[in-house]
């Protein structure tokens, strides 16, 4: 008798979750999609003023190489070979 009276309540529960489920996801996801469009439309109209039209802006600009690192091999000198 345990055993049926387990499998019902675990039964219950499941479907309790299922319920739930379905009825809490969408809103969480419509609520997740707006933030995002929100998001997307505030940093479109952030760009739209930062940047006048026609400018030049660069996003990223690699490290120089150190000069102090070829002065440390030494000279190059040119050579033909003798045979």
């Amino acid at each position: 008798m345990a055993l049926v009276k387990f499998i019902f309540i675990t039964i219950m529960v499941l479907w309790l979750i299922r319920m739930l489920i379905r009825l809490i996801l969408p809103m969480l996801f419509n609520n997740l999609a707006s933030k995002m469009q929100s998001q997307a439309t505030g940093q479109q109209q952030q760009q739209r003023r930062q940047k006048p039209e026609g400018s030049i802006s660069i996003d990223y600009m690699p490290p120089k190489p150190d000069q102090s690192k070829t002065d440390k091999l030494g000279d190059f000198v040119d050579y033909e070979e003798i045979k």
